[in-house]
């Protein structure tokens, strides 16, 4: 049989997205390095096995996908992916096509695609999100590289893509690793928004005193309301499953200690590098590190106490809450699009803003109801930030009051709300015309002679000191 596309890397990952190829009606030709994976695969395939080829070689896998080829690599980001495009190359013709589907650094991908472009050959860096369930029933896709290569394949990505009101969720945007980036990007936001959810639950849990079964069901109210997103429900559903074991809540006997694959470090790097300010991002990064340090902790409570009080239940402090986490995710989410702005400018990408909403409404991870009225706004021309726009402005302006009294009694309280206090933080600032980086600029002066601006004249200026050196 003649396959229509390839996949290599049968992952879990792997799996799930060449069952959801085949699942759409397309013939497809699979093969792992672990032959038997591959057979295994093929073999619990079910009624979808018909339109699936394993292969046990290199060779007869390539020899099985008809010409031009379009070839999925779904195998660990790095040096696997360099070494499985060097192992495909002498095998392939230049007009076929390879596509990197695994969550790759973007840096990673520019090179690949330039290096293809030397070589006369197509190359995609395309961004997967939705978790297994996703690959396997629809995911949200971010391609990147020549517009050529995603169109040759873009029937079949839509086909395969999540949904929304009939729209597939799958987008070109731009070239070589624009996609990888928005993907990292996605995740970064994905860390934070988590991180904001878990600083809730620790207000209620620690500050409230309320039991996970109480918190479930806050959570499932708020997902009938503006906060309605995967994130939220799936909160609600974490927080209410009982142990089997123990026949306790299921959080209260997992480990306070998250792990991470490095996408939302790569997107507070990359915030750095680019003076693009993600000061949430670089915060539920941190309380990932932070969390790791279990003993120091430990340490730390013995020395200096747990947090002193409980807050007291007050009416009114749950939609404070809420209103907390609805503008604390604003605020991140108009960080991670003025991210994107800025890499768009500086890698030349003009990378389409409101199609990249449009792309996360559904089968991504943090997939929601507000990214619909995203893409709107962002598809406003001149807009510089998503907190400016008509509708969010109004959002922020109803609901900042929440954050604020949230951080305010979560430090008053003892109980760390870094992503919260960070979004706040960057919603304070913005909304600030006369900041005090001048104090900054004169130490910069005194110390360095770097020089500064004026507000009532234009050139370099220093002060006394650089004519009077201070010891």
């Amino acid at each position: 049989m003649s396959s229509e596309i390839g996949l290599l890397g049968l992952g879990t990952m792997g799996r799930a997205l060449a069952l959801n190829i085949a699942d759409k009606g397309h013939d497809i030709a699979v093969f792992n390095r672990t032959t038997e994976v591959t057979g295994k695969f093929a073999a619990e395939a079910g009624d979808l096995a018909e339109r699936i080829t394993p292969c046990d070689t290199l060779e007869s896998f390539v020899a099985a996908i008809r010409s031009p080829r379009t070839i999925i690599l779904m195998v660990p980001a790095g040096k696997p992916v360099d070494e499985m495009i060097a192992a495909l190359r002498p095998l392939l013709a230049p007009e076929d096509l390879l596509i990197d589907a695994g969550n790759a650094d973007f840096h990673d991908t520019r090179r690949r695609a330039a290096e293809a472009r030397d070589k006369g050959e197509l190359f995609l860096g395309m961004g997967v999100s939705g978790g297994e369930d996703g690959a396997r029933h629809g995911p949200s896709i971010m391609g990147g590289g020549p517009r050529e290569g995603w169109d040759r394949v873009s029937s079949v990505l839509e086909a395969i893509a999540a949904k929304y009101e009939g729209t597939p969720c799958a987008t070109w945007m731009g070239e070589d690793g624009a996609g990888h980036f928005v993907k990292t990007v996605h995740n970064g936001i994905e860390y934070a928004d988590m991180q904001m959810i878990a600083e809730v639950y620790g207000i209620m849990r620690d500050g409230l005193g309320m039991e996970a079964t109480e918190i479930a069901d806050v959570f499932d109210r708020w997902n009938e309301g503006p906060l309605r997103s995967f994130l939220i429900e799936i909160s609600g559903k974490v927080a209410r499953t009982i142990d089997p074991e123990t026949h306790q809540p299921l959080l209260d006997v997992i480990l306070d200690a998250a792990g991470q694959k490095g996408t939302g470090r790569w997107t507070a790097i990359e915030a750095l590098m680019l003076g693009a300010p993600a000061s949430t991002i670089e915060a539920a990064v941190g309380a990932r590190n932070l969390s790791s340090r279990l003993q120091d902790r430990k340490g730390g409570e013995a020395i200096f106490g747990p947090a002193p009080t409980r807050i007291e239940p007050a009416e009114g402090v749950l939609d404070e809450l809420e209103q907390a986490l609805l503008a604390g995710k604003i605020s991140c989410y108009a960080q991670g699009f003025g991210l994107l702005s800025a890499a768009s400018q500086e890698y030349g990408w003009d990378l389409p803003l409101d199609a990249i909403a449009r792309v996360w409404r559904a089968g991504c991870i943090i997939r929601s109801a507000m990214l619909d009225d995203m893409a709107h706004a962002l598809a406003v021309s001149g807009l510089t930030n998503l907190m400016f726009a008509p509708s969010f402005a109004s959002r922020m302006t109803g609901n900042h009051g929440g954050l604020r009294a949230t951080v305010a009694k979560a430090a008053l309280h003892g109980l760390p709300v870094p992503a919260l206090s960070a979004a706040l933080a960057y919603f304070d600032t913005m909304r600030t015309s006369r900041g005090t980086a001048n104090m900054l600029q004169g130490q910069r002066d005194y110390f360095g002679l770097h020089g500064f601006e004026r507000l009532d004249r234009s050139g370099t200026h220093h002060g006394p000191w650089a004519t009077n050196p201070q010891p």
